[in-house]
């Protein structure tokens, strides 16, 4: 048969390391929360910023036409 006692201290240790996952994925979700709030606003942004450069024309568009810098 078993020991109580050393049943009780594995027992014991296995809650230990349950509170610890715990509390680890509990900090885990919350970065990861975090760090979608951070990416979903940096797309919306670089969304908004794609459509201000479509509405001005600006981008990398026919570099040719302007003139060349003085210092060429």
């Amino acid at each position: 048969m078993t020991d109580p006692t050393n049943l009780s201290e594995r027992l014991d240790a296995l809650e230990m390391r349950i509170a610890y996952q715990d509390h680890t994925i509990d900090e885990l979700n919350g970065t990861i929360t975090k760090q979608w709030r951070v990416i979903d606003l940096l797309t919306r942004k670089l969304t908004l910023l794609e459509e201000q450069a479509k509405l001005t024309g600006g981008g990398a568009g026919d570099t040719r036409a302007e003139p060349p810098p003085p210092h060429y």
